[in-house]
Formats: structure tokens, sequence, C-alpha cells
């Protein structure tokens, strides 16, 4: 009987201590941080600088206080005083002169002022290739090999013959050495 008295005194004690705190007041908000830009719905500040996404995993923004995002505003233009004064133009200095001199003399010469180095390779294009002279020995029945890619082009095609590293063979040559056709696409019906 000890042991029910001490049951029901328990379960007596926990009701009571629900009651009690279902009664007290809740706790105010604390106060807003000063940096802060936004409330969220559960209470808590945010200090993100966009509304999108600050009360993430907070059930959502409440209030924001930060102002919109400022438009840009355009630059105000020139006061016609000074659109009216003269421009002094600059006098070039001596690393500029000497510069300006070298490109005239290598454009003279038909060469690139920019050293091999510094120069970029160009991809080609087809504007490139339709300039680009067709390699000699090919004709009909004879495909070309590009040897760089292990693709082979049929005549008539626009990389037939062009391409910076390759040979004619027949078809089936190509075929032997592990070559394949452009696109998959074959020269023989």
């Amino acid at each position: 009987m000890t042991h029910l008295h001490r049951l029901s005194a328990l379960a007596v004690g926990l009701f009571a201590c629900q009651l009690t705190f279902a009664q007290a007041p809740a706790a105010a908000p604390a106060a807003k941080p000063a940096n802060a830009s936004g409330q969220c719905k559960d209470g808590s500040y945010s200090t993100a600088a966009t509304k999108s996404g600050a009360c993430r995993g907070h059930n959502g923004v409440k209030e924001w206080y930060a102002a919109a995002p400022a438009k840009a505003v355009p630059a105000t233009p020139a006061t016609p005083a000074a659109a009216a004064t003269p421009a002094v133009p600059a006098t070039p200095s001596a690393t500029t002169q000497v510069k300006a001199q070298s490109q005239a003399t290598a454009q003279s010469a038909g060469q690139s002022a920019t050293p091999p180095a510094t120069q970029t390779a160009k991809k080609s294009t087809k504007a490139d290739l339709a300039n680009t002279p067709v390699a000699p020995g090919g004709g009909p029945g004879l495909v070309w090999v590009n040897t760089a890619s292990n693709v082979y082009h049929c005549s008539g095609t626009s990389y037939y013959g062009k391409t910076k590293a390759g040979s004619y063979m027949s078809e089936a040559d190509a075929k032997a050495k592990g070559a394949h056709g452009d696109h998959g696409k074959t020269c023989s019906n």
C-alpha cells in the first residue's frame, strides 16, 4: 500500500508542476539586437543582408527591419563648363613610344609585335578551313585520316585533306588501323 501512496503522490506532484508551468506568463522576447535586420516567426533575430532565406529553419520572416536595397543611381552628366574645357593631350612615356616603334617595325616586316610565347593559338573554324589548301594526293576511294584524333573524313567533306596532321588511305585500311568515321559515318555505300 505504501507504494500506491507514493505513486499517487508522485502523479499529483507532476500534474501540479504542469499546471504551474502552463499558467506562468510567457517569457518576454529578447530585446532586438542593434544589428538585427529582421525577426523570425520563432522569435529569433536575423542579421542577414537580404530577406530571402534570412529565417530559413526558423519558420520564416515575421518582421523585416532592413530597408530594401537602394537602386543604382545614374551618373550625373558633366557640367557644361567642364565639357567646354579643351582636353590637353598627354605626352606618351618613353616606354609607350618604344612599344609603338617596335610594333610599327614588326608590322612593316610582316611580323607580329607580340613575342611567339605570348601569342594565343587560334582554334580552326569553318572559315579557316575554307582558306586551308587541301593536302595533295587525295582522290576517289581514299579517305583522309586525321592522325591526331584517329578519325577519317570522306572525300568532299570540309575536313578532307585539311587537318594539321593526317594521311590518305583506303577506308578499309583506316578501319584496320583503328580509325572511325567522322560522327560515325562511313564513306562507302
